[in-house]
């Protein structure tokens, strides 16, 4: 419950930061933090000192998990955040396990049941009722680049978890690499994008914010939670709670405006999750990874 109601914040979180920083900047700033708070974690059980020894092992496959994520995924997660309202981009984001279904059938030949088309075609009609605002038959969208990047990042997040698959090492260990790794590119592309401008306090704190529960103390809840319980599927589906706190902190907190559509898009897009997962079978990655 303390992972849900903390990632339940991070949409909210990100509209506020945004106010202070660019996309990139921010990915720069909580990143760093995270790869802080991640080594603090990591010091603490113990483990750090696998660290080197974890990434020589597999320095280039680690290159690749850093490069998806946190650098692609993120950068394109805060720009689709900077372009639609959190209460649109939030929704969308979350279709990212019926994405990683079909990938997984693609990529690792697992089968899709008949309940997975079933999911798929309920997730997909709450996205576009969701980017339509309710008007489905004119396909209209307010703004479609947000909308791409926003389903661009589940592909990504999808993607960074089947190719997580075949990761043995430690999952703190492997999060804390792909952050030190892909630190180097995301500041260098913040250096030849623009100049930082001086940020006020309130801007930093939220920004650490971002980088303590979005992408770092969160995850270890989460996994520590999947560990601990005798019933992984109970356990994931507190998640779908999330989304729906999420969009009453956006409307009483930054005072968003929640479109009737939007909550019908994202009952569809849950009801599509709910199915993929009835009788608690599901993947074991997407069981153990989180949403945004």
């Amino acid at each position: 419950m303390a992972a849900v109601l903390l990632w339940s914040t991070v949409a909210t979180a990100f509209k506020i930061t945004l106010e202070y920083f660019t996309p990139i900047q921010m990915m720069v700033a909580a990143s760093l933090v995270s790869a802080l708070v991640l080594t603090a974690i990591a010091f603490y059980q113990g483990k750090l000192h696998l660290l080197g020894r974890t990434l020589m092992a597999r320095p280039l496959y680690y290159l690749l998990l850093g490069l998806i994520n946190p650098f692609a995924y993120y950068l394109v997660l805060f720009k689709a955040y900077d372009l639609l309202p959190a209460s649109q981009a939030q929704p969308l984001n979350y279709s990212w396990a019926i994405t990683l279904t079909l990938m997984a059938a693609l990529f690792l030949g697992q089968k899709i049941r008949k309940q997975d088309w079933i999911a798929c075609i309920l997730g997909y009609l709450g996205v576009v009722v969701i980017a339509t605002k309710g008007d489905i038959m004119a396909l209209q969208f307010d703004n479609p680049a947000g909308v791409a990047l926003a389903l661009l990042s589940t592909l990504l997040w999808a993607m960074y978890w089947i190719l997580n698959t075949k990761n043995q090492a430690d999952p703190v260990l492997g999060v804390l690499l792909g952050f030190l790794i892909s630190l180097p590119f995301s500041f260098g592309l913040s250096l030849y994008t623009g100049d930082w401008q001086p940020v006020p306090w309130q801007g930093w704190a939220a920004v650490s914010y971002v980088g303590l529960f979005e992408m770092g103390v969160t995850f270890v809840l989460w996994l520590n939670a999947l560990k601990l319980t005798r019933n992984t599927a109970r356990i994931s589906n507190l998640i779908f709670i999330s989304p729906f706190i999420s969009l009453m902190l956006l409307a009483t907190i930054i005072r968003e405006e929640i479109h009737v559509s939007t909550l019908a898009g994202l009952v569809l897009i849950v009801c599509g999750l709910l199915v993929q997962q009835w009788k608690g079978k599901k993947t074991e990655t997407a069981s153990s990874s989180c949403t945004e």
